[in-house]
């Protein structure tokens, strides 16, 4: 009896708590009792120091760019280190077409970190090449990228065959170009004992005043000053490529870098802030879930900009963006690059699933208390067929190379 008495006691703590969908209070002054109400409340009436306005003139968005800009380079706090040892090359074979060399970088003390070119035959200094930066996935891989044997960093098997839809740097090399495929921090050749364990290394970042992006994207600056110094590479046709995870370094390193020629954004495109505000709905336990991991945190980022506002910023260089998202925030990047004087620099597409329009959700706030899965329904997110969209981005690389 005592124990029918203890369970229907917890139900009724539970069952509230987990049928409250939105965070609410019913508290006439409007205040929250729960912590999590209580941030909540914070994160909806703050506005992004650098959220693109659309009314902006072309000086007034010029002067917004480099406002960001600044803000970026605090975020990031990008170690300022004298005389780093020069990259090495450790190996070089030859594919059929190209050759495949592996490269070290040396960019924190004690650090080594390994990257991967691949080269089209015929390409030297006589007969330059653009150049392609390629950025993988969460659990993706320089291999991977290289189409190459995963964990195989001695590059002693043959090339995947066949080619994989995600082998990014092997689709542009033989598109004749210049391809470096890297690896993001804890993970590949970069785990710790085999494991990616971004967690860890997230939170060790953190407690020091730095970030797991912060750190992805120092390392990728430093391959890419690199890439600069190339005599074989048209430096003036310079490209970063990010894959899902691998397009959070992408916005940080265009930000930074006004150099940078054009990027490859392969994502669906949110906002974060909204994202953390709407998914809300409870699991069985009652347990709000995150919906991001802790590799994705910066401290400050939101108080400064989210993800639509720094593709804008991107503006008027090329940009194609290839999974989708909400109309709503790609009519806002078009009106940054009609600003900037460019409005056909900007490409983007649905996934197939919603490339009709009469298929998309056209909202222009998404609702709160959902789910992991409504929330990608309602952006028109196709999780399923979340892969490098090699048949938009090659014809369109074409095109912006010409």
């Amino acid at each position: 009896m005592n124990k029918l008495i203890n369970l229907f006691l917890a139900l009724l703590f539970i069952i509230p708590v987990v049928g409250q969908a939105q965070i609410t209070t019913d508290r006439q002054d409007g205040r929250f009792q729960s912590t999590r109400g209580t941030v909540q409340y914070m994160l909806k009436q703050m506005k992004p120091a650098y959220a693109f306005d659309p009314s902006f003139t072309p000086a007034e968005f010029k002067e917004w760019q480099s406002g960001l800009r600044t803000a970026m380079k605090e975020l990031m706090h990008f170690p300022e280190i004298a005389d780093l040892p020069a990259p090495v090359c450790i190996k070089t074979v030859q594919r059929d077409g190209y050759r495949v060399e592996k490269w070290e970088s040396y960019p924190l003390p004690g650090s080594v970190v390994p990257y991967l070119v691949l080269i089209p035959d015929g390409v030297d200094p006589g007969h330059k090449a653009p150049a392609v930066l390629c950025i993988p996935g969460f659990g993706g891989s320089k291999e991977g990228l290289a189409g190459e044997t995963e964990g195989d960093y001695e590059l002693t098997s043959f090339p995947v065959e066949p080619v994989k839809k995600g082998a990014m740097a092997l689709h542009y090399v033989k598109r004749g170009l210049v391809a470096v495929a890297v690896d993001n921090p804890s993970c590949a050749e970069l785990s710790d004992n085999g494991h990616f364990d971004y967690l860890n290394t997230s939170r060790i970042l953190l407690e020091m005043g730095w970030s797991y992006l912060g750190l992805t994207a120092y390392q990728d600056w430093n391959v890419l000053s690199w890439m600069k110094e190339l005599d074989f590479v048209n430096k003036d046709r310079l490209i970063v490529s990010g894959f899902s995870l691998g397009t959070e370094p992408l916005m940080v390193l265009g930000t930074l870098d006004p150099s940078i020629y054009a990027f490859v954004y392969n994502d669906f495109l949110c906002r974060t802030l909204e994202r953390i505000l709407v998914m809300t709905k409870p699991d069985p336990k009652g347990i709000r879930l995150f919906p991001n991991s802790i590799e994705h945190l910066i401290p400050g980022f939101l108080t400064q900009f989210d993800f639509p506002d720094l593709v804008a910023a991107l503006a008027p260089r090329p940009v194609i963006c290839t999974e989708g998202g909400l109309d709503r925030d790609f009519d806002l990047i078009r009106k940054a690059y009609e600003i900037s004087g460019k409005p056909d620099h900007f490409t983007y597409y649905h996934y197939k699933k919603f490339a009709d329009p009469k298929d998309r959700k056209q909202i222009e706030q998404v609702p709160e208390g959902i789910d992991r899965d409504t929330y990608f329904n309602l952006v028109n997110v196709d999780p399923k067929n979340h892969y490098f969209k090699e048949e938009w981005v090659l014809p369109w690389i074409d095109k912006v190379l010409k």
